[in-house]
C-alpha cells in the first residue's frame, strides 16, 4: 500500500453498461474491476478497492464452497436473502440492512447460496437475491480468519452516510463491522428523492449507485449500476433524484500501479 501524494483531482464516471459481465444459467454478475477471466491491466482497482461485483443469483443456486486468502470481503444485500457458510463454523442468512464482513486471512472456505428455506424450514421461494460484494486487502497478511455481521437498518433510517465497515480509528464504536484495513471505510445511505449527503474528504472515493438515481455535484446524473471514481476531489454533494441507495468507499491509501 502507498499513501496518496501528488494526486491530480479527477472524477471518472463508469457507466453500468461499461462493466464486465459474467452470465451463467444461475448468475448475472457485473464487475466494476478486472475479475476472474475478465482482465484489463488499466482497470484493476481504485484506491484500495479491488472488487465491486453486483450479483443476481437465482433461487436454489449459488456459489459452491470455494477458497479465499488474505482478503477483507464485505457483502451488502439489496434484495432477497443470501445464506453464508464457512469453514470456521460461521453460518447465517444475510438480508438488506445486515452488514457482513468475512476476513479470509490465512485461508477460509465458504459458500453463498440463495436457499434460505433450507436454514429456516420455510417453503422454497422463487425470488432471486441481489447483492454487492466488495474486496479490499488487509493491512497485514496471514491473520486469523474471521466473520462479523450486524443489523444496521435503524441507523440507515436516520439518514446520512452510515459507516458499514471500517478499519479507521475514528469509527471505533460507530461502524457496524470492523475490517482489517486502517485506511478504508465503506459508507451506505438510503435516500428519498431530494435528500442529499456530502461525500467524505479523502484522496480516493468510490461512489456506486446500486438503486435509483442521484446527481453528483459537478459531474451530473448517476443511474443504477453507475459509479464515480474520485481522486483528490472529495466533499461533493450527492442528491437523490428518485429513491436511491448508494455505497461509498472512503480510502486514504492506494496500491502501486498494477
Amino acid at each position: 500500500m502507498t499513501g496518496a501524494m501528488a494526486l491530480s483531482p479527477s472524477v471518472a464516471v463508469r457507466r453500468a453498461d461499461e462493466r464486465f459481465a459474467t452470465r451463467l444459467s444461475w448468475l448475472d454478475s457485473r464487475h466494476s474491476f478486472s475479475f476472474s477471466r475478465h482482465y484489463d491491466p488499466g482497470n484493476t482497482h481504485h484506491g484500495l478497492l479491488l472488487v465491486n461485483n453486483d450479483d443476481v443469483v437465482l433461487p436454489g443456486t449459488g456459489f459452491e464452497t470455494h477458497p479465499h486468502q488474505d482478503m477483507e470481503i464485505v457483502t451488502w444485500v439489496l434484495r432477497g436473502s443470501l445464506v453464508h457458510q464457512d469453514s470456521t463454523g460461521h453460518a447465517g442468512v444475510i438480508y438488506p440492512g445486515l452488514a457482513q464482513r468475512m476476513s479470509a486471512g490465512t485461508g477460509i472456505l465458504h459458500s453463498e447460496k440463495n436457499d434460505a428455506w433450507r436454514v429456516s424450514g420455510a417453503e422454497p421461494h422463487a425470488d432471486p437475491v441481489r447483492f454487492v460484494q466488495m474486496w479490499v486487502l488487509p493491512d497485514e497478511p496471514d491473520v486469523d480468519p474471521g466473520y462479523e455481521q450486524l443489523e444496521i437498518s435503524a441507523e440507515l433510517l436516520l439518514g446520512g452516510l452510515v459507516p458499514v465497515a471500517s478499519g479507521m480509528d475514528r469509527h471505533d464504536g460507530e461502524a457496524a463491522i470492523r475490517i482489517r484495513n486502517r485506511y478504508a471505510t465503506l459508507h451506505a445511505a438510503r435516500l428519498p428523492p431530494g435528500d442529499e449527503v456530502t461525500l467524505p474528504d479523502a484522496p480516493f472515493l468510490h461512489l456506486y449507485v446500486p438503486v435509483g438515481a442521484v446527481m453528483l455535484e459537478g459531474t451530473g446524473e448517476l443511474a443504477v449500476g453507475d459509479a464515480a471514481r474520485i481522486t483528490a476531489a472529495g466533499g461533493q454533494r450527492v442528491v437523490a433524484t428518485e429513491p436511491a441507495e448508494i455505497l461509498v468507499w472512503e480510502m486514504h491509501a492506494t496500491f502501486g500501479d498494477g
